[in-house]
């Protein structure tokens, strides 16, 4: 009963979060904008290391998030937009939300970066059906981390630069939208 509870009170803070902001920038001059933070994002991970420089490279598509702002007090939310690359050349605009209840307090920002090793991990993304655990999966970029990390079920996922203070021994986990150029 208490963890369909909390399941339940997850879904909502999620449900609020996702329906709170739209995939993609209503204007056209935030689409230029986020592409140019997506586009300086991409470069801060490529020279985080070379070997994640090759990873993306070698990747089926890939999506980057240039920020993702995240808070909680006992129930958190975070939120961020980004783009969607196949094969190296833009084809959309992308947003993830984590709903997260537990122990949690404060506020972060970071930004990340999602690798797709084939085309059926990249097609699950785009239809929607794709979530991740929140950070059970996620490498922390850096020097050499790219070359220790590996796809899980087709997926990698690196994060680099957070800021902010938050303490956190929570349960949660991040969605996905996708919407085509």
């Amino acid at each position: 009963m208490r963890k369909t509870m909390m399941l339940s009170l997850m879904g909502l803070v999620l449900c609020c979060v996702m329906t709170a902001c739209s995939t993609a920038p209503k204007s056209e001059s935030e689409r230029e904008e986020l592409v140019a933070k997506s586009d300086r994002t991409l470069e801060r991970f490529r020279s985080s290391d070379p070997t994640i420089h090759r990873r993306i490279n070698e990747a089926y598509g890939y999506a980057v998030f240039p920020t993702v702002a995240k808070g909680g007090a006992g129930v958190g939310g975070a939120y961020g937009r980004g783009t969607v690359y196949e094969q190296g050349r833009m084809i959309g605009y992308c947003d993830l939300s984590q709903g997260s209840i537990g122990f949690q307090l404060g506020g972060q920002a970071y930004s990340e970066l999602i690798l797709f090793e084939h085309k059926a991990a990249f097609d699950r993304f785009k239809s929607g059906e794709f979530a991740l655990a929140a950070q059970a999966s996620a490498v922390a970029a850096a020097s050499g981390s790219g070359a220790n990390a590996r796809y899980k079920e087709g997926v990698m996922v690196f994060t680099l630069g957070e800021q902010g203070l938050m303490y956190e021994a929570s349960v949660g986990g991040q969605k996905f939208s996708f919407e085509p150029l």
